[in-house]
């Protein structure tokens, strides 16, 4: 791993692990993590209040919206990968994607919703593989557990809660907001279940923002594919998974010891990632649970350190809020302005009503 250099500027410059020697990213500086338990002196981002308490929440018309921008996000998202695939051959994640789902449809292995191309896909025995998961060590000493929001993880979420911790998961990405806490004691034993779906999380669930005191003992997040030697692991290829990393590490909700668990079937294990190729935001996985077994990979690629503005487009930052008000905070308290990344085609969303 490169050494990280510091400088008088409130920024931290890293040598990128896995790109060009001679190219360089801003991180969210460690000077401007909060740690937990710290004081605020600054204006709070993604307030906490819900306005849902305002009007009936509409259960039918939340889970269409999220089905339709799901569905245009998925076709987009081909596209890109096609594009991407015929004019560019160094495109390998797009390969192993399309690989890994093409194998999962084929042999019937995918579970609903399906087809599983352009998601975290479900698979048969995702509750074994989270009965595994619920197993760890780690698990059982956990307090806080950031789970992703995907239907093979949807048992974790449910062990979570059912086990009396503390559930954060994001919003979906990332559109309404910041991420959603739940706990058991919200709850009543015929609703938990609900609490599990993306429905319940909006009906249950209580916004935070950037400012909640908050300490995750673990973190589980889905993938795609995830090779067990080296704990290298893609994801659907939209980017939220590390974009919520990173706003955790400026949170201090998080740091380098951290567990990273995924959960995947055992025909999503791989070898062909090239680390090498891997970017400096790729987020890395200590433990992959399969509905057979239990892999501690020892992985020795680095955990990014924050939010890598050089590598965030502006499509992607004019989409998410919260990380406009991350990027305005950064700047008004260090006066400097944070650099951007390249222009990119996203999928298409919509603001959501509450």
């Amino acid at each position: 791993m490169d050494a990280m250099i510091r400088i008088s500027s409130p920024f931290a410059i890293f040598n990128k692990p896995h790109d060009s020697p001679t190219s360089f990213s801003f991180s969210v500086p460690f000077s401007l993590n909060k740690n937990v338990g710290g004081s605020r002196n600054h204006q709070k981002l993604g307030s906490s209040k819900s306005s849902r308490n305002d009007a009936v929440f509409d259960e039918a018309a939340f889970e269409a919206e999220r089905l339709t921008l799901d569905a245009r996000a998925r076709e987009s998202m081909a596209e890109a990968s096609k594009r991407e695939t015929e004019t560019d051959p160094k495109a390998w994640k797009w390969v192993i994607r399309k690989r890994v789902w093409d194998f999962m449809e084929t042999r019937n292995i995918a579970q609903n919703p399906r087809p599983v191309h352009h998601r975290i896909p479900n698979f048969v025995g995702a509750a074994a593989a989270a009965q595994k998961l619920g197993g760890l060590e780690a698990f059982g000493v956990a307090k806080c557990v950031k789970v992703n929001p995907d239907s093979p993880q949807k048992q974790v979420r449910f062990l979570t809660l059912s086990g009396g911790k503390q559930l954060l998961t994001p919003q979906p990405r990332l559109r309404t907001g910041f991420f959603s806490v739940l706990e058991s004691s919200m709850l009543t034993p015929s609703t938990i279940n609900e609490a599990c779906t993306s429905v319940g999380v909006a009906k249950y669930g209580r916004p935070i923002g950037l400012d909640e005191q908050i300490k995750v003992d673990l973190i589980v997040i889905g993938s795609v594919a995830v090779d067990p030697k080296t704990g290298a692991r893609l994801g659907k290829g939209e980017g939220f998974a590390e974009l919520e990393y990173g706003m955790l590490r400026y949170m201090g909700a998080i740091d380098d010891t951290t567990p990273i668990v995924t959960s995947v079937h055992d025909e999503q294990l791989v070898d062909d990632i090239p680390v090498e190729k891997l970017l400096i935001h790729d987020v890395p996985v200590d433990i992959i649970c399969t509905p057979t077994q239990v892999i501690f990979t020892n992985t020795s690629i680095p955990k990014p350190q924050g939010i890598y503005w050089d590598k965030l487009s502006p499509e992607k930052l004019g989409q998410i809020r919260i990380l406009r008000e991350l990027k305005s905070r950064i700047e008004g308290e260090t006066g400097q302005k944070l650099p951007c990344g390249p222009s990119e085609k996203l999928p298409p969303t919509a603001k959501r009503k509450r």
